[in-house]
């Protein structure tokens, strides 16, 4: 199902209009969930870090062992072009693809050289600076790579944050802080995540539970080029309690304040929140001036 509205599909070759069928019943994609894909955006008629997110759904086809068959170029060609047939201005989320086909004798294993690839561009606005979110704890966690493809984005691992998100829908908020194995905080349900204190930034260290994503690195390295403090490291829910700020980083928005986790509030909008609203202003003038 389309989250957004003005759809289209590059699928074998060519672009076409509207929410294409790309995907057979027989399909491994279909029955065994080998799916990646990356998400990227344009805003303002930019589209920031598009070929690190193209490279990196690469990295995840060859994670399920899918073979990729578009070299990073070619997938930026090929979604230049399909954003060509929209306005400029239109806000675009851009979604390349890859599944498996095949598998091998006992239909478990994807067979090399047999993988589907598409693009979907889905008209989506942006949220505005002003639009926060809610987090609430949720008894469901972060996998690690033993027991799941952690290192990809796959199709795979979003039943797991659709349970989250509907925990915590339940209880009243918008999305949930999720711990790792460990029991520590590891994202969001959605986004990775970020917390100020004193000023100073932090965000949990990667460690094989959650995709550091590309935006996020882009805050760092922004935050750092202007001097400012980031510490990855450990974090608990406790320090988020105690935190003076929260925002999630994730590519869909780019930054999401957040006014509350579980009882305790924070402050957005007006004077309060004043490091969210630098990492995005910081962000998109980097857009700008990098395009």
């Amino acid at each position: 199902m389309a989250t957004g509205s003005n759809i289209s599909t590059y699928f074998e070759g060519q672009w076409q209009r509207g929410d294409a069928m790309i995907m057979r019943a027989a399909d491994h994609g279909s029955w065994l969930g080998t799916t990646v894909f990356d998400g990227a955006r344009r805003f303002d008629g930019l589209t920031p870090d598009l070929e690190a997110h193209c490279a990196r759904v690469n990295r995840s086809a060859e994670a399920l062992m899918i073979t990729p068959t578009k070299s990073t170029a070619e997938m930026v060609e090929i979604i230049r072009e399909g954003l060509s047939h929209y306005p400029k201005e239109a806000p675009i989320y851009i979604r390349p693809m890859y599944w498996a086909i095949e598998g091998d004798e006992l239909g478990i294993v994807p067979r090399p050289n047999a993988t589907g690839f598409a693009v979907s561009l889905e008209e989506i606005p942006m949220a505005p600076p002003e639009a926060a979110t809610t987090l609430t704890r949720t008894r469901f966690r972060r996998p690690v790579l033993e027991d799941n493809v952690v290192n990809a984005k796959a199709g795979c691992l979003y039943p797991n944050n659709a349970r989250m998100l509907a925990e915590a829908r339940a209880k009243g908020f918008g999305n949930a802080l999720v711990a790792d194995a460990m029991g520590n905080v590891a994202e969001s349900a959605s986004a990775n995540v970020f917390m100020v204190r004193d000023g100073e930034l932090f965000t949990p260290i990667p460690n094989g539970t959650f995709l550091a994503g590309i935006t996020r690195a882009r805050h760092m390295a922004n935050l750092r080029g202007a001097g400012m403090k980031v510490h990855e490291c450990v974090l608990s829910f406790e320090d988020f309690h105690a935190a003076d700020e929260v925002f999630l980083s994730g590519n869909m928005m780019k930054v999401t304040p957040v006014a509350a986790f579980d009882e305790t509030r924070y402050a957005v909008g007006g004077n309060g929140n004043p490091v969210t609203r630098r990492v995005r202003e910081m962000y998109w003038d980097w857009a700008h001036s990098d395009h």
